[in-house]
Parts: C-alpha cells; sequence; structure tokens
C-alpha cells in the first residue's frame, strides 16, 4: 500500500540534474538583457517624454483656468460698475429733486413772507 513513509515523487530529481555551468549561465543571461534592454531603453524614453509632455500639458491648463478666472472677475467687476453707475445717477436725481424742492419751498417762504 501507499503510505506516508513512501518515497516523495520529487525525491532525487535534485541528483539527476546536470551540473549547471555558470559561464552559460552568465551568457545567456547578457544574451537575454542585449535582446530586450534596447526596447526597455526605448520605452523608458518614451514614457520620460511622455510624462515631461503631460507636466507641460498640466502648466498651459493651470495658465489657461487663470485666465478664464481672470475673465470671470472682470465681468464681476463690470457688473459691480454698471450697479455703481446707476445707483449713482439715482443719487442725482434725488439730488436734482430736492434742489428742486427747496427751491420751491424758498419760493413758498418768500412769497407767504411778502403776503
Amino acid at each position: 500500500g501507499v503510505g506516508p513513509s513512501d518515497a516523495s515523487p520529487d525525491e532525487g530529481v535534485v541528483e539527476d540534474l546536470p551540473l549547471i555551468d555558470e559561464k552559460a549561465v552568465e551568457q545567456l543571461t547578457e544574451g537575454l538583457i542585449s535582446h530586450y534592454l534596447p526596447d526597455l531603453q526605448r520605452s523608458k524614453s518614451a514614457l520620460q517624454e511622455l510624462t515631461q509632455n503631460q507636466e507641460v500639458l498640466l502648466d498651459t491648463l493651470e495658465q489657461e483656468i487663470s485666465k478664464f478666472k481672470e475673465c470671470n472677475s472682470i465681468l464681476d467687476i463690470d457688473a459691480l460698475f454698471s450697479e455703481a453707475k446707476r445707483y449713482h445717477n439715482k443719487l442725482v436725481n434725488i439730488r436734482n429733486e430736492m434742489m428742486m424742492l427747496h427751491e420751491k419751498t424758498s419760493k413758498l417762504k418768500v412769497s407767504g413772507i411778502s403776503n
């Protein structure tokens, strides 16, 4: 029967492997690196360029946003000046009316005194 004391299926595999030639491993590693490294370096430089372009784009967007904010504040100032002008006109009209009323009351007083 099969029991826990039986040999593991992996047992003895390590002994079956041939001796690893370290120079061959080194050469294979260098070959692998030389095969993939140029593509990786190109990808790296492309990503760096993309990142720089994104930073420039972000800066430009921030400048445009600040311009829009300035435009909005200018529009607000325009509205404020229009309102101030309207109130100024009202004040001028009130002053004119008061002067007219003052003249009328002065005339009434003068005519009342002379009667």
